[in-house]
């Protein structure tokens, strides 16, 4: 045998051994990567686990109970009767009226809250004078506790209030507000008084992050205000509309404190709400209508926020960082 092919054969075990060695190393990594990623697995869930039993004990299975109760004739014989208490449900006039009027309200307040937050948040983000002072006018709602705004709304828009007053240089009638067509019109002005702020201080900061060198290269190129705004900052805005949105038509409906404070269980026809309804069958015992419109509003809420998420993810997927 020559002593070439005893070098080549020597060099051939030296890489067999090095490949060798090469794999042990890998293994031993990769069991030790994967005793790490158990642990670190272990360790969340040990983390997770209060937070998921709380939401389970105290939002998943009351929810299910709820859905349990709209299927049965009564909580005691627990008899099925599957859809009946919904064709019950969506036959009775008075629920019918608290949806429409839930709707109108949602409808008309929530984009108002979005809008106007919106503007103030951008008017306020140029160089004002007084601007911190006009964030703290803004905010000022959100530290009043329900019972005072309920006090000042009375005040004003009381029969013998100070709107009325107000009015009556003019040489206008009174009206009693809360009892008149203008019941729906009080109300939106109460919501928006008391969300302005928050919206517009999420905005506020949703603007601040939008990169500036893209709005330089905007300006740069001679884009206009308008064009900066509605092809540069509203795409970056996306998420945050988003959330806004979410978020104004949540307390859309939390509304109903404060109308409940102000008018009582009847209020006048145009804001009797949804949690009116549900609030009356409450306290009589009315489990299987208050279930089956509890589900029937959940389903609507899901559809909503679920085209929100749709338009929300086409709008902005460009812009996500």
């Amino acid at each position: 045998m020559s002593a070439k092919t005893v070098d080549r054969r020597e060099m051939e075990r030296t890489v067999k051994t090095q490949r060798a060695g090469r794999k042990e190393k890998t293994a031993k990594k990769r069991i030790k990567n994967s005793k790490r990623t158990r642990k670190i697995k272990r360790s969340s869930g040990a983390f997770i686990a209060p937070s998921f039993l709380g939401v389970l004990l105290f939002f998943i299975l009351p929810f299910l109970v709820v859905i349990y109760y709209s299927m049965v004739d009564n909580p005691i014989s627990g008899n099925f009767v599957l859809f009946d208490n919904f064709r019950s449900i969506l036959r009775n006039a008075a629920f019918m009226r608290a949806v429409k009027n839930t709707a109108t309200f949602s409808l008309v307040a929530v984009p108002l809250a979005v809008i106007l937050s919106l503007l103030l948040a951008v008017v306020l983000e140029a160089k004002l004078p007084f601007r911190s002072q006009f964030r703290t006018f803004f905010l000022s709602p959100m530290m009043v506790p329900v019972a005072s705004i309920v006090l000042i709304w009375q005040v004003l828009f009381h029969y013998n209030g100070a709107v009325n007053d107000f009015l009556g240089v003019f040489g206008a009638d009174k009206i009693d507000w809360l009892k008149s067509g203008y019941a729906q019109v009080v109300v939106v002005i109460l919501f928006l008084w008391k969300n302005l702020g928050y919206n517009m201080i999420l905005f506020m900061a949703a603007l601040a992050s939008i990169p500036k060198d893209i709005l330089e290269v905007a300006r740069l190129e001679s884009a206009t205000p308008f064009q900066t705004f509605f092809f540069i900052k509203i795409r970056y805005l996306s998420s945050s509309l988003l959330f806004v949105t979410i978020m104004s038509l949540i307390n859309s409906f939390k509304v109903f404190r404060e109308v409940y404070l102000l008018t009582g269980d009847y209020p006048y026809d145009t804001i009797y709400l949804l949690q009116h309804f549900m609030n009356n069958k409450f306290k009589s015992l009315d489990y299987q209508a208050l279930s089956a419109a509890a589900v029937l509003m959940s389903l609507v809420m899901i559809v909503i926020i679920g085209l929100l998420f749709i338009a929300e993810n086409h709008f902005g997927k460009d812009v996500e960082g």
